[in-house]
């Protein structure tokens, strides 16, 4: 058994765990922003592509799934396929717009289809507004499992998120994958090999958008609340922040990242109150300094840059 099976079971097993030692939302909420971050991370750091909106899929799931289940009376997984389907629609028709252009214009673009998705939902009056959707129900699970039980939810959640992240492993993995990095590294060789790169781009935005909107669906789902908060760019900003500060392009950076900015904000928005953001900043900007392959970046490297000495020695 590899280092990374261990690693692997090791995850697993402290997810059982949890919930024992501590309350089961706050686990719940880091779940759902390492997953979305996860999501995000697929494009950006295995793609290349920066975008400024993606809280867009984050916050539609959760609107779809809130509405279903409050007005059309969908169980909890219909919900979530929904919110995810939902997400996965407009990831399309956002990267069939956005994925034309490149770098800065890529990432305005993507921002400013965001923009036009919360001026919509501010606007229209199922979405409550500036209220946002209150009392979502958390439904039985496959008509047997009760989700008003918060352990009961977490299981769902740590279940999604592990699933979720193998997906994710498998999609990195594969010769899709492997596609995926040679565009990041080297568009024009990649077309020059014959691949139709905005069809690998687009699979790659709808795949991100899918994910993203599974985590704000069950994020939703969890709170039993959606706000225009979640389709906010300060959302799509902060899940940047999480996969540079943990780093890109590692299946684990992303989730060390969310996990990272969410416990500070958990934990020091009632102590230093305004000054969170300035604590945040300085540790990203320090990050970009002197970690720039962020946290799980660095550790690797000075990992096999030790095991290489020692070889070496041996």
């Amino acid at each position: 058994m590899n280092s990374r099976t261990l690693l692997i079971l090791a995850g697993v097993a402290i997810l059982a765990v949890a919930p024992v030692f501590v309350y089961p939302m706050l686990i719940v909420k880091l779940l759902c922003f390492a997953l979305f971050a996860s999501a995000f991370n697929l494009m950006l750091g295995y793609t290349g592509l920066l975008s400024f909106g993606h809280a867009m899929f984050f916050g539609i799931a959760g609107y779809v799934l809130g509405l279903g289940m409050k007005h059309l009376g969908w169980p909890p997984e219909v919900g979530l396929l929904a919110g995810m389907a939902g997400a996965a629609l407009l990831g399309l028709i956002a990267g069939a717009i956005a994925i034309r252009r490149e770098g800065i214009y890529f990432a305005m673009i993507t921002l400013a289809i965001s923009q036009l998705i919360y001026f919509i939902a501010m606007q229209v009056e199922w979405t409550g507004r500036d209220d946002g959707l209150h009392g979502i129900p958390r439904g039985h699970l496959f008509g047997i499992i009760d989700l008003s039980n918060d352990f009961a939810l977490y299981g769902l959640v740590a279940v999604c998120f592990v699933l979720a992240l193998a997906g994710i492993r498998r999609i990195v993995t594969s010769p899709f994958g492997q596609v995926l990095t040679a565009i990041r590294e080297n568009e024009p060789r990649a077309i020059s090999l014959g691949y139709d790169v905005e069809r690998y781009k687009v699979m790659a935005f709808v795949l991100s958008a899918a994910l993203s909107g599974l985590a704000g669906g069950l994020k939703a789902l969890a709170l039993s609340y959606e706000s225009l908060n979640d389709l906010h760019w300060s959302l799509s900003g902060e899940v940047v922040m999480m996969c540079i500060l943990g780093g890109l392009g590692t299946l684990s950076g992303p989730v060390v990242g969310a996990f990272f900015v969410i416990v500070l904000q958990n934990f020091l928005a009632d102590k230093v109150g305004e000054w969170l953001s300035v604590i945040i900043g300085l540790v990203f900007l320090f990050c970009i300094l002197a970690m720039r392959k962020g946290f799980v970046g660095e550790f690797t490297d000075r990992l096999s840059s030790l095991r290489k000495k020692q070889r070496a020695a041996s």
